[in-house]
């Protein structure tokens, strides 16, 4: 423990956060967090502060700095509209599991509850959107507040965590010891007999499918999945969010599976007799009508949080612990095995993937993705918006280092992306990626300003369609093509935009084009910006339709 201090609140706070190891938060000032701006001005040389354009941006940016980084990020705001303009980052950060600690100020405390100005119950709003939420009543509260903040956001299942601090509190002087950085708690196995139990289910199985979601990332848990995969000869597929914690190109890796999944990955845990799921909760867009979800499997779900066991697919064996702690246990009571007749099968589909694979020629999203692989470095991040762009971007990107994806999972949060790749390059000190569309770009476009004000070095490749692709493709399939609000019919000039901001830009038409632009955008130490068109009427295949099975996947258009 360092020398004990007596500090004002505000002091207090941005003491601790450096304490906690926090180097770079992320933010928008106001009246009623001025004093910590004031605090932050004083330890410059020792916390890093990044000003958005937006409250929203900030969320994003401290979100994605969490995603790249594995460690907490933090965001500050004011309170009233600074405050309700994190609500969207914030639940965003917690249906993905990201560990995130905001902070925002309050009115003093003996103005809570009168309707003061920019007044607002914050702790009320994002209760069912964060693990748990503070209101610092005291200043001697304080440090011990954020400590416990910290550490709740790393521990168990990862997520966010708000704490409330009024202004009077930040005024407020009260001694202050330095402590180490708090550590998340410590971590369990599931009980032994579970683990026993769920063995000698995996050694009666004969088509064996591991199914890995973000609870592999967050607990580090690739290399006993990939011990277990080779042990009982078991094929690999992940929802989104496990995207990057594997190489694309391991062997048994099927890639993402489910409603916009590979053809191999969805139909390989359709047809597994076995599905050990790593860290996933069997959402919608996984398993479809899920009274025809794998219908003869035999489920194993792993997870650490223990309601999530059988919420949405009854397990046959639920084990809530630790994924690694668990997995260790696991791998000593697994028979090492081959299943040759699997394995058979499993190529098959493989072949058959590549048959319906889109193979055209020219500026195809495939093609676009493609040629960015081309042009990405092992370490580079790569962030999404949300949309078709999204779903090309999960089907065709290569990965060799994890934590390398960013994007809105369990939101689907349009918008998103710049915000996040600006977190991502500052938590990886890499040169990052945003692949969007023209109606996410639209969103929260106005980070662009952040990324030019500190040079951060970001690509932004604009598949542009001009329309809401996602929804025209829903609304082709399966809305007798009733194209209601989804042509955008703008006018706005990306390029011309990209310089207005102070960034570089240009446009492209073709894929030569399209791989200049890349090298340009990649050798430039600022944002860049590609506005790359597409045909408007691309369909992101193969797709499971709403309420269907496995068996009704659309692998072209007319099926």
């Amino acid at each position: 423990m360092g020398e004990t201090k007596y500090l004002s609140g505000a002091d207090i706070l941005v003491r601790t956060l450096i304490e906690q190891g926090c180097d770079v938060v992320f933010g928008y000032p106001g009246g009623q967090i001025i004093h910590v701006y004031d605090s932050l001005y004083k330890y410059q040389n020792e916390i890093t502060h990044i000003l958005t354009a937006h409250e929203q941006g900030a969320a994003h940016a401290a979100d994605g700095y969490a995603r790249t980084t594995g460690r907490v990020g933090v965001v500050l705001s004011t309170s009233g509209p600074g405050a309700t303009n994190l609500v969207t980052g914030i639940a965003t950060a917690y249906l993905d599991s990201i560990p995130l600690v905001a902070i925002c100020g309050n009115v003093p405390t003996t103005q809570i509850g009168t309707d003061s100005f920019q007044e607002i119950d914050i702790t009320g709003v994002t209760l069912p959107i964060t693990k748990h939420n503070y209101f610092v009543g005291s200043v001697d509260q304080l440090a011990d507040t954020l400590r416990e903040a910290f550490a709740l956001a790393q521990s168990g299942r990862p997520g966010p965590v708000l704490v409330d601090v009024p202004k009077d509190v930040q005024v407020a002087m009260c001694e202050y010891t330095p402590q180490p950085p708090v550590e998340a708690e410590e971590k369990q196995a599931a009980k032994e007999m579970r683990i026993e139990e769920a063995a000698a289910c995996i050694n009666l199985a004969e088509r064996p499918y591991i199914y890995y979601g973000g609870g592999v990332l967050a607990g580090g848990a690739q290399e006993e999945m990939l011990a277990l995969a080779d042990k009982i000869d078991a094929v690999i597929g992940c929802s989104m969010m496990g995207l990057s914690a594997i190489p694309t190109d391991h062997p048994r890796f099927l890639g993402m599976q489910g409603m916009h999944g590979h053809y191999a990955s969805s139909m390989a845990m359709h047809n597994a007799d076995l599905i050990i799921s790593l860290g996933a909760r069997f959402n919608d867009r996984v398993t479809g009508n899920r009274a025809k979800f794998a219908p003869r499997a035999k489920i194993v779900h792993i997870d650490i949080d223990g309601s999530e066991l059988s919420k949405n697919i009854s397990a046959a064996h639920g084990l809530r612990g630790d994924i690694k702690l668990t997995l260790q246990k696991l791998l000593p009571m697994v028979d090492e095995v081959k299943h040759n007749d699997w394995q058979a099968k499993v190529s098959d589909l493989r072949h058959k993937e590549e048959e319906i694979t889109d193979s055209r020629q020219g500026v195809t999203p495939r093609n676009v993705i493609m040629t960015l692989n081309r042009h990405l470095h092992p370490n580079t991040p790569v962030a999404t918006d949300v949309g078709q762009h999204q779903m090309w971007s999960a089907q065709y990107l290569t990965w060799k280092t994890a934590r390398r994806f960013v994007s809105s999972g369990g939101l689907g949060t349009m918008g998103v992306g710049l915000g996040a790749a600006i977190g991502a390059a500052f938590g990886t000190g890499e040169h990052a990626v945003l692949v969007t569309g023209d109606g996410s770009f639209g969103m929260c476009l106005n980070e662009l300003a952040t990324a030019v004000k500190y040079r951060v070095p970001i690509v932004i490749l604009i598949m542009n369609n001009g329309v809401l692709g996602m929804v025209r493709q829903w609304q082709t399939l399966f809305f007798d093509k009733h194209y209601s609000n989804t042509v955008l019919e703008r006018k706005t000039d990306f390029v011309a935009l990209a310089y207005a901001f102070g960034a570089k830009g240009e446009r492209v038409a073709d894929l030569d084009a399209l791989d200049r632009a890349f090298a340009n955008a990649f050798a430039d130490d600022g944002p860049y910006v590609i506005d790359c068109a597409i045909e408007r009427d691309e369909f992101v295949l193969p797709m499971l339709p709403p309420g269907g099975s496995m068996d009704d996947i659309i692998v072209k258009v007319g099926d």
